[in-house]
């Protein structure tokens, strides 16, 4: 299977690349592979954050659907247990209820480099667990030196293949509402054999986006910018207008927390530049969606992890509405 993917969907407006490795979707005149056949776009109610649903449960519930993506609901802790590293200041890591002016955001963090020795991607559950426990932990080698350095903490994420009957976030969605959730009470992803397989085949760059994606949820979680979306919150869903401008700005940084991590990585191990390029362009191919914006956003943010490379081109927070609609 060729890991390139389609010139990039839609219209977006990304700065300019900080690097020029090899021809990309960013290169005048680029041509990729033809496109490896996936099933349809499906639109989502819950999607990559779980749209936000953010309650005074203390747990976040973040569902994702990426390509189609992308409505959900979370619920957000009201504080993120102690980490396993120390920061520079040497004081025990803890998580900041901010968003815009979270450590995190500073100048000068971002993912760290980590090589990803992927295992083959296969249709059987084992296979497919295996292959997302390999890309979380290459995930989380990559944010560790970030949260560290923002001294907050830095607790692994895991990852299931099956639903649970029941879990720290209660219900789960039905496979017509998401592909995969993360859920901030037990720190992790949900990513069900039977929907991850409807939705992207064996399409490397859609599984790796989709997880990349809800990863990005559990740094939200982990900084503590997660707990202060939820103070944001006015209703008890994400119905009024106010409240679905905060989802959209959880899932566009998760979005951007996705190709950060791919922008760390890409062009070693199992992830090559193409495919790094596929899995963000991934990001575009979703519908436009009032909890979790327009294709062109969803894209655009995306394409600023990439090319900005540090976690202060991923503040939504700052940003203006016409930006995150």
């Amino acid at each position: 299977m060729n890991d390139a993917e389609p010139p990039w969907p839609g219209t977006a407006r990304p700065p300019a690349p900080a690097w020029v490795p090899e021809p990309s979707p960013w290169t005048p005149g680029w041509a990729a592979a033809p496109p490896v056949p996936i099933a349809p776009p499906r639109s989502r109610l819950w999607g990559a954050v779980g749209g936000v649903m953010i309650a005074v449960l203390a747990f976040s519930l973040i569902a994702a659907t990426i390509p189609r993506r992308v409505d959900g609901r979370a619920f957000a802790a009201e504080g993120a247990d102690t980490g396993r590293a120390y920061g520079d200041t040497g004081k025990p890591p803890k998580a900041v209820p901010e968003t815009a002016r979270n450590p995190l955001l500073g100048d000068g963090i971002g993912p760290g480099p980590a090589t990803c020795t992927l295992p083959e991607l296969g249709r059987a559950p084992e296979q497919l667990k295996t292959y997302y426990r390999t890309l979380v932990g290459c995930l989380e080698q990559a944010w560790r030196p970030a949260l560290a350095k923002a001294n907050e903490p830095t607790l692994p994420a895991t990852v299931s293949v099956t639903l649970p009957e029941h879990s720290a976030c209660g219900e789960a969605p039905t496979e017509n509402e998401a592909v995969a959730y993360y859920c901030g009470g037990d720190t992790t992803i949900y990513a069900p054999t039977d929907w991850m397989l409807s939705d992207a085949g064996l399409n490397k760059a859609r599984h790796i986006a989709t997880i990349a994606h809800e990863y990005g949820h559990h740094v939200q979680r982990e900084s503590g910018i997660l707990s202060a979306a939820a103070d944001k919150m006015t209703s008890p869903d994400e119905n009024s207008t106010a409240d679905k401008e905060v989802v959209r700005r959880i899932e566009l940084q998760a979005n951007c927390f996705g190709a950060l991590f791919l922008a760390a990585v890409a062009g070693s191990g199992s992830i090559s530049r193409s495919l790094a390029n596929a899995a963000v362009a991934d990001y575009g191919r979703a519908d436009n969606s009032d909890t979790h914006g327009s294709r062109e956003h969803q894209l655009s943010w995306a394409k600023a992890g990439y090319d900005g490379k540090a976690t202060k081109a991923c503040d939504t927070w700052s940003a203006p509405v016409d930006e995150v609609s």
